[in-house]
């Protein structure tokens, strides 16, 4: 009887302890969710226009463009890389659009050219694409860091943007109902069903790359190279080939989000998207994305999104100078990284806890009679 009792109170001090750690893992999977959560809470206390409609409506808009952008930054995280360039594809492809609303001059012809603007849509995208061709390119076939090659393009892809413009912006995007090239802004401000174009492009950005990431063999080759490289490589997966597409998607994320910039400024400025690298970087991590590869979601990066979004708009609401708004946004993203570590550490120490541990009497191979 008393052995009984001694089993059953080990395997209630058994139930105990793993009740406690899948409560610790829930908490540590979901911190963005929970800081999220926080953020709402503070805010709605300290401004009650916080929670208001118009001013939701507003801070998603603002959410929407870097979650975009932060969509297409996951995808490099997932293979270890990085995408430095992000932000100056968005000014290049917003320059490129501007340009083309004004027209584009051929000399040797002595004409002007007034394109649609649906041209200027697919040609200003095809600009991102081809930046992030060039890096996929340079870091899957020529086998440069991620960090340099992108590093690189940053620098190249604001040059080009200045060039074209000549450091000046494009302010005249309302085109000519007699050039055939109007419908730019006006498509790019619309609301339908009251909410803001980038809101429903980023709706429409993640719903297409969480299903590419969780039933495609696409996205089963991007966790597996980000987790092992070498051993996804010798089970067959094209790695440089992912490798080379992610950068690609990473380029269309970027310049998806320069056309929706250059429509709410109403205007292409070469200094578009200056710094907005480091808010996708830091919505990713936030979001529980590994920077060394092979784990992240969509949903953890929408979420980090909104962390970053709601906290800096919450933060103008209530008056907070723009220089501990910095200091804030990146006490946020040391504490985002600090605790993914800790989750990785602890992690570590539970699988090597059950490594040792003998087996289970059930489990043990009976002796040979």
């Amino acid at each position: 009887m008393s052995e009984l009792s001694h089993a059953a109170g080990k395997a209630a001090a058994a139930q105990d302890t793993s009740r406690k750690i899948n409560l610790r893992a829930l908490m540590m999977e979901g911190r963005a969710l929970f800081a999220l959560l926080l953020i709402v809470v503070v805010f709605s206390l300290l401004s009650p226009n916080f929670l208001s409609a118009d001013n939701l409506i507003i801070m998603t808009r603002h959410v929407a463009m870097n979650a975009i952008l932060a969509i297409g930054m996951l995808l490099v995280i997932l293979n270890g890389g990085i995408d430095l360039s992000v932000g100056s594809t968005v000014g290049l492809s917003g320059v490129v659009a501007g340009m083309l609303l004004q027209g584009l001059e051929i000399k040797s012809l002595n004409v002007f050219l007034y394109p649609a603007v649906w041209v200027v849509i697919i040609v200003s995208l095809g600009v991102g694409t081809l930046v992030g061709y060039v890096n996929g390119v340079v870091v899957a076939r020529l086998k440069v860091a991620p960090f340099i090659a992108t590093l690189g393009m940053l620098y190249v892809a604001r040059g080009i943007a200045l060039l074209i413009t000549n450091g000046t912006p494009f302010s005249s995007l309302e085109g000519e109902a007699g050039l055939g090239n109007t419908g730019f802004l006006t498509f790019l401000k619309g609301a339908p069903l009251g909410l803001p174009m980038p809101v429903w492009a980023m709706i429409l950005f993640a719903a297409i790359f969480a299903v590419v990431l969780s039933k495609s063999p696409f996205g089963r080759w991007l966790y597996a190279t980000g987790g092992n490289e070498r051993a996804a490589e010798l089970s067959g997966v094209p790695v440089k080939k992912v490798q080379t597409r992610i950068y690609v998607l990473s380029g269309l994320c970027a310049a998806a989000v320069g056309l929706l910039l250059t429509g709410d400024l109403s205007s292409a400025t070469p200094a578009a998207g200056e710094f907005f690298e480091l808010n996708a970087i830091a919505a990713v991590v936030i979001g529980g994305a590994a920077l060394s590869g092979g784990r992240g979601t969509i949903r953890g990066t929408l979420i980090g999104a909104f962390v970053i979004g709601f906290l800096v708009d919450g933060l103008v609401l209530i008056g907070v100078s723009q220089f501990w708004q910095q200091i804030i946004k990146g006490a946020v993203i040391i504490v985002a990284v600090a605790l993914d570590q800790l989750q990785q550490t602890l992690q570590k120490r539970r699988s090597a806890k059950a490594a040792v541990s003998p087996p289970k009497p059930s489990e043990r191979t009976p002796a040979p009679v």
